[in-house]
């Protein structure tokens, strides 16, 4: 078994040549998108794209159970064989080393099925077996199915690093009935994630040296994916969520599980991320947050604080009404974080400046100007929440 070498997409995209050379815009993406209610029944079809004939599909229990006789149903009808790995729960470097000793030389293809963290795991793993790997997503909690990038923990929970891919998901494909049958918390902390793409594609376009997620210029397309997934959840994510509770895929439940999906993995990837991803990635080392909250529910508050930051506080307080109409945290209570809390307030700050991609904010961002964002975000939503009420919170937090 012999592991690849890790990649660095600077190595391909950022200049190599003296101080005056350009960095050139660069744009990702998977080969395929597919999204519809009962698509799940067809990947056996659209696995003939890629032209395979033994694939590993990594899932959980829970997931084996419910999807897996679709999935063998779909793969038997075209004449492939398939072998079950199950996913742990984390997307840590051993639960992806074992699967690469446990598959090495046995498959052609794998497919990740599950919510980011199983879907980030498939993309290493795949990577280091040298094969192709397809995306079926039973969430639209996040951002995580169009990327060539994994975020890996460490086995508690706690963010380590980023681990970039050299090729996009061969296929994504997303059912949207088996999106709409799960707990309507996931959709919404998808929102969360996705919000964050516009904001963030907006500062590193803004800065001249902002780059994106593979060390290139943002593109002008992925910004306007993140505008467009923005304008989508203001308009669609209420009744999206609605739909959810009902089970109901509708049209604005396709548009939004698209919007994160879709739209902001995109958009991120090629348009850049900044402090909003910063402080969710904070997040993680603060006692007892990653355990009981969503990626996208951190994000939610990383937007907030960025918006802050910014100064734009007429839109940091609309987005945090959004938020607190669907349920996402719309203040640092919200996500057990209090202002008093000397040790948490100081980790978000110095984690923060130490993201890396904080310098794509297009002014310096210094600890002064942080602990006035996360107070700001503290008092605006506390606002909004009195003024909204917090019962879309408190729904799916009890759920």
């Amino acid at each position: 078994m012999q592991t690849p070498e890790p990649y660095q997409p600077a190595s391909i995209y950022a200049p190599q040549g003296d101080g005056d050379a350009v960095t050139p815009r660069v744009f990702i993406a998977p080969q395929r998108y597919i999204q519809g209610p009962g698509v799940l029944d067809s990947i056996g079809r659209y696995l003939t794209l890629v032209n395979v004939r033994r694939v590993a599909i990594l899932i959980s229990d829970r997931g084996r159970a419910s999807e897996g006789p679709r999935l063998l149903s779909s793969l038997d009808s075209e004449n492939m064989d398939a072998v079950f790995c199950r996913f742990g729960g984390e997307t840590s470097i051993e639960e992806i080393e074992s699967h690469q000793a446990e598959l090495d030389g046995r498959v052609d293809c794998l497919m990740a099925v599950g919510g980011g963290k199983c879907v980030d795991a498939g993309k290493s793993i795949a990577f280091r077996l040298g094969i192709p790997v397809v995306i079926v997503p039973t969430l639209a909690s996040n951002d995580a199915p169009c990327s060539a990038a994994s975020v890996l923990y460490l086995p508690s929970g706690v963010y380590s690093h980023f681990e970039f891919v050299p090729q996009s998901p061969a296929l994504v494909v997303v059912d949207t009935g088996v999106v709409a049958a799960a707990p309507e918390r996931y959709l919404a902390a998808g929102m969360g994630d996705a919000m964050a793409t516009w904001y963030e594609a907006q500062a590193c376009l803004k800065n001249p040296n902002g780059i994106n997620v593979l060390s290139g210029r943002p593109t002008l397309a992925s910004a306007a994916m993140g505008e467009i997934c923005a304008h989508t959840l203001f308009e669609h994510g209420v009744a999206a969520s609605s739909a959810v509770r009902d089970r109901n895929v509708d049209a604005p439940l396709e548009a939004v599980v698209e919007a994160n999906t879709l739209l902001s993995g995109l958009g991120f990837e090629s348009g850049g991320v900044a402090v909003a991803h910063g402080v969710a990635q904070t997040c993680t080392s603060l006692p007892g947050i990653p355990e009981r909250y969503h990626h996208g529910e951190m994000v939610a508050i990383g937007t907030l604080v960025q918006l802050a930051l910014e100064e734009r506080l007429d839109e940091t307080a609309k987005v945090a009404r959004f938020f607190a109409q669907v349920g996402l945290p719309a203040h640092l209570g919200q996500l057990s974080i209090g202002t008093g809390d000397a040790a948490a307030m100081g980790t978000l700050i110095e984690g923060t400046l130490d993201w890396p991609f904080t310098v794509n904010m297009p002014f310096d961002v210094d600890a002064s100007m942080l602990r006035r964002a996360l107070f700001e975000v503290q008092e605006i939503g506390e606002s909004v929440v009195t003024e909204v009420g917090d019962v879309a919170y408190r729904r799916l937090q009890d759920g």
